[in-house]
């Protein structure tokens, strides 16, 4: 009896126990971790094109199958965890939306939610190991900082695609096209091993052409003298990697088009043909021999055009503008690629496009959203010939905002400048580069401080590839002393748009500098991101009215030097000022915070109007005739630079009260009422007639912005000595002769009558 309950309890205990087998079984393919110890070992691996070593889609062995991970809820720490596994020490970012090209098999993960400093990503939480409801087209990629893991042993990564083409290159052949930058023709060769090999031209065609020029930066193509070359190459040891090339033309990468590896030894190959060689026409920024001057004339010939690019740090990045009705405005990302993104990058003089750039990455823009769902098929010259649809009120927002980077040249501008003595390599003294030197290398001097500000440390911030300038200082004593102590160039003055400083005016051989020695060298302090302020121009508009104001009202407006020249010679406190009054409300549509330039212990105190101002001058307010001619001015101190307001999604971060940090949040904005002091133009001079309002904000560059141009706003007014029209506010240009003929016949409101 005792032996038969013994057996019973048995039975019950290993029933229990296979309950409790299949419950941890079951809950280890769920959002709980799994250790990698407990299933198959996980191996790694890059994928993709176009890539670096470091970066590409991730894709994960596991359960004797390649596969890819879905980007839903994908995170840095993710990043992180993938980057470890695949040999280096961390990540730099990641991608989404297939940007390395879509994998095949299967989807093994998806919504990976990684702490960052998991051993295994198979401890991350996530649906389970081959349960996902994402295609490919989804698929995740990492971007590693590019620094292997001390003792790290190379036998977990395995490379994906070898037959896949990394890098590509145009070597030139004539002695004088070596040393001249950038390299428009030559042999195209492909890197193999640790060296270069070449491609059989049997079978090339001026497609194939096409997409190695968009690669190198270039829009198109032209041809090359073959015959030449093929004397040339006769004499010299050949290494084909590549045959059979059959690029339809539109593809951003040559791993794209078809082709075919010679296999085992491949220097008694191609014997019908002879390597490839490319020539490329350069976009009118990258012209050999263009002067500083036409490069400018060409910037403004681009600006002219239908499609622009804002708020990108280089050349050939920022977001996509289009101009529409005489009106600017943005591309919503819906459908967005790399095909697409070529096509504006090839219109405005660019290869191809590197990357295809959604969610506002270059900023959120303002205005109308023209197009939506562009789909080109890469032939366009255009996007305009592109099908797209016209956007209705719910389907984007400007966090849509679809944005480029395109292939751009090597120019080699980087080699002729760097930074020494600060405390990361995102700042330091400018040291540019003169004449070789005894040792064969070039020797370096210092900028004079005097004059160097925003403007020209933008430029310097872009030539070194870091990115826009938080500051320029024209004193750097601060920072670590340098063996570099000649001040070598000086009078350096920039528009800002310039990609070397080289471009910008200076003085030349001929020294002029009033205070010298290292400690009044020019320096910069870069940042990967910029604010980018806008002034909301229909408020000025709807606002807009004149109003006569008795003297004795305005003392402390007179202490700040608010109203004309004229109002010293009046009789106070009797008589009044006549002034048009507005308000205005700034935007912050940047990547950072504005912030002022000056932190708190240097607010000034204005005892009057009892408040700190943070910037002296914050804001211009002219009256123009038509031709420019300044007929009354005023101007705005930024005593309250705060977040009046913000976008549903964005906290406020500055406030006045108390002697609270000042600045303005990205997504947010500040207002200026037209009932404040200082909020006007005095006007009392003026005379009946047409004229110009024009607001411009962080007129002296205090403070920098990703994007100077759009901080101007221009209205017609017309004024008949009691009343004030003011009528087609725009950002940025100056208005074309259509809108001043326009402007005669009254189309805008009639504001306010004088108060």
């Amino acid at each position: 009896m005792r032996s038969s309950s013994a057996r019973a309890w048995q039975e019950l205990l290993a029933l229990l126990c296979s309950v409790w087998l299949w419950v941890g079984a079951a809950q280890r393919t769920g959002p709980t971790p799994t250790a990698q110890s407990q299933g198959p070992k996980l191996k790694f691996r890059l994928a993709g094109y176009p890539r670096k070593h470091n970066e590409g889609r991730i894709e994960v062995f596991y359960n004797e199958e390649w596969g890819t991970i879905c980007d839903d809820d994908f995170t840095l720490a993710n990043a992180h965890v993938l980057c470890r596994h695949l040999g280096f020490v961390a990540a730099t970012g990641w991608a989404h939306s297939a940007k390395y090209g879509k994998g095949v098999g299967r989807v093994w993960l998806d919504n990976v939610n990684c702490g960052g400093s998991e051993k295994s990503i198979a401890d991350c939480k996530s649906r389970g190991w081959g349960n996902s409801d994402c295609s490919h087209e989804e698929d995740a990629g990492v971007i590693c900082k590019d620094e292997r893991i001390p003792g790290y042993v190379d036998s977990n990564v395995i490379e994906a695609e070898q037959n896949q083409v990394e890098e590509l290159r145009l070597r030139p052949v004539v002695s004088a096209a070596r040393k001249r930058l950038p390299v428009t023709e030559g042999v195209v060769e492909v890197r193999y091993k640790e060296g270069w090999a070449q491609i059989c031209d049997e079978g090339w065609n001026p497609k194939n052409s096409r997409v190695v020029c968009g690669m190198m930066g270039f829009p198109a193509e032209k041809k090359a003298n073959r015959n030449f070359y093929k004397l040339y190459l006769e004499r010299q040891q050949l290494s084909y990697r590549l045959h059979s090339v059959a690029c339809t033309g539109n593809e951003v990468h040559i791993s794209m088009c078809p082709f075919e590896f010679y296999k085992g030894n491949a220097t008694a190959a191609c014997k019908g043909g002879m390597p490839a060689v490319v020539s490329c026409m350069p976009g009118p920024l990258f012209a050999t021999g263009s002067s500083p001057k036409k490069q400018q004339q060409r910037q403004q010939q681009q600006g002219q055009q239908r499609v622009r690019l804002k708020g990108g740090a280089k050349a050939g990045e920022g977001r996509v503008e289009v101009l529409k009705n005489s009106e600017w405005g943005t591309v919503c990302d819906d459908r967005w690629n790399l095909l697409t993104a070529s096509v504006v990058c090839r219109e405005l003089g660019f290869g191809s496009a590197k990357e295809a750039l959604t969610g506002a990455r270059m900023g959120q823009g303002m205005g109308p959203i023209h197009m939506n769902e562009v789909q080109c098929t890469g032939s366009e010259k255009s996007l305009w010939s592109c099908p797209y649809k016209n956007i209705t009120a719910e389907d984007c927002k400007h966090s849509e905002d679809a944005g480029v980077r395109c292939n751009i040249p090597y120019m080699g501008y980087e080699t002729t400048i760097r930074l020494s003595g600060g405390r990361s390599r995102f700042e330091g003294r400018v040291e540019v580069a003169l004449g070789t030197g005894s040792s064969g290398g070039p020797t370096w001097g210092l900028i004079c401080g005097d004059g160097w500000g925003t403007l020209e440390a933008m430029v310097a911030c872009r030539q070194l590839g870091l990115g826009f300038a938080n500051h320029g200082l024209q004193e750097t004593w601060y920072w670590d002393a340098s063996n570099v102590t000649e001040m070598v160039l000086s009078g350096v003055r920039c528009a800002g748009h310039e990609m070397a400083l080289s471009h910008c005016q200076h003085h030349g051989n001929s020294l002029n500098c009033k205070r010298t020695g290292t400690r009044f060298a020019a320096g910069v302090i870069c940042s990967e991101t910029a604010s980018d302020l806008l002034l909301h121009a229909p408020l000025v508009q709807e606002t807009a009215y004149i109003e006569d104001r008795p003297l004795h009202m305005l003392y402390c407006a007179a202490e700040e030097n608010c109203l004309s020249s004229t109002a010293r010679n009046a009789n106070w406190p009797y008589g009044h000022r006549r002034l048009l009054r507005f308000s205005s409300q700034i935007h912050n549509n940047g990547r950072a915070d504005f912030r002022p330039k000056a932190g708190r212990h240097s607010w000034v105190w204005h005892e009057c109007h009892r408040h700190y101002h943070s910037m002296d001058i914050f804001t211009h307010y002219d009256l123009l005739t038509p031709n420019g001619t300044k007929v009354a001015e005023g101007h705005k101190a930024s005593f309250c630079l705060e977040d009046t307001e913000c976008q549903e999604d964005v906290a406020k971060r500055y406030e006045c009260a108390n002697f609270g940090e000042q600045g303005i949040t990205v997504g947010c904005w500040d207002l200026y009422r037209h009932d404040i002091d200082c909020q006007w133009i005095d006007i009392t001079d003026v005379r009946p007639g047409n004229y110009i309002l024009q607001v411009v904000i962080n007129p002296n560059y205090e403070v920098a912005e990703s994007d100077f141009t759009n901080n101007a706003m221009k209205c017609n007014c017309k004024y008949d000595g009691h009343r004030i029209w003011v009528h087609n506010c725009h950002i940025g240009d100056a208005f074309s002769e259509e809108a001043n003929k326009r402007f005669e016949q009254y189309p805008g409101q009639l504001n306010n009558q004088i108060v």
